[in-house]
């Protein structure tokens, strides 16, 4: 698995987000059963550049803890049999499947760590489990599919130990 990391965040992280991510990441992966080597890159930013980001893509002009940027369109949440049908969803030198991009603000997410009453290092966790389910087809758009996420996502920090 190949984790690219970019840190536009100009503070300090007090944790190894990146350990953290490879982690969260990996038991992503194996949660849904992906058949596939995966890369995903992810951007550690601000909240202004999210709120700018979140406006230009999804016309929302506001601040968000994360967005997710999937590189596929599923007929089915974590099915991945069609990817190899799906073209250039594979990195030509390193034959991963390419799944796409996480962005998350930062100071959002100290933010809610403290009002949510759990570390940074859980809400950090957490929001990587989010947007990978939103990498492999999840969405929270209904009830039944929120309902669906969550379990998934307490699942994948509850097998790595990270909890509330």
């Amino acid at each position: 698995m190949t984790l690219n990391i970019d840190k536009e965040y100009p503070g300090d992280v007090d944790f190894d987000y990146e350990a953290i991510a490879r982690l969260v990441v990996e038991a992503a992966l194996d949660s849904e059963n992906c058949p596939y080597e995966a890369e995903v890159s992810l951007v550690l930013t601000t909240d202004e550049d999210i709120h700018r980001t979140n406006r230009e893509f999804r016309e929302i002009d506001r601040v968000t803890d994360v967005l997710s940027f999937p590189m596929l369109d599923y007929d089915t949440p974590g099915d991945f049999s069609f990817a190899e049908e799906s073209g250039d969803t594979f990195h030509p030198e390193t034959g991963e499947l390419i799944l796409g991009d996480i962005m998350i603000a930062v100071p959002r997410m100290l933010e809610q760590a403290d009002q949510y009453g759990h570390g940074a290092v859980r809400e950090f966790a957490f929001l990587v489990a989010h947007s990978m389910l939103h990498l492999m087809g999840y969405d929270h758009m209904s009830e039944k599919e929120a309902a669906v996420m969550e379990a998934k996502q307490e699942s994948i920090l509850d097998e790595l130990g990270i909890r509330r």
